[in-house]
């Protein structure tokens, strides 16, 4: 029976990415389709992923992976430290500004004083 992990190796080749290990070994503990809930992204983007085949952003995936499967964390200038996968997901946030609640606009506000935060192409200069 072949598992995610040896899918893993046969397509990464040597050596395999910790964080695709990490995803391949996440998934032969329980499911891939698991693993994806867990990611909020669709089985078939972990099995992509998996497969070297994944034509959308690898980095992306990659923080997500280290967020959710790696327990891996970053400091947060204003929430202090947090998973990689909620910096991430502050950092979408803040593309554009909402002035939702107060936290939606402290966090606009951290993240683009943030060297982690890459501000979006918008074709003209900022």
């Amino acid at each position: 029976m072949t598992t995610p992990l040896d899918i893993a190796r046969a397509h990464w080749g040597a050596p395999l990415p910790d964080w695709v290990e990490a995803l391949a070994k996440a998934c032969t503990a329980t499911s891939q389709n698991r693993v994806a809930a867990q990611l909020g992204r669709s089985p078939s983007l972990v099995s992509a992923v998996l497969r070297q085949r994944y034509p959308g952003s690898l980095a992306a995936v990659e923080e997500l992976v280290r967020g959710v499967c790696m327990a891996a964390t970053v400091d947060c200038p204003s929430l202090g430290e947090l998973p990689m996968h909620e910096c991430s997901a502050w950092r979408v946030k803040a593309r554009s500004f909402e002035n939702t609640n107060s936290l939606r606009v402290r966090m606009f506000r951290a993240c683009h004083a943030c060297p982690r935060f890459v501000r979006p192409e918008t074709g003209g200069s900022e």
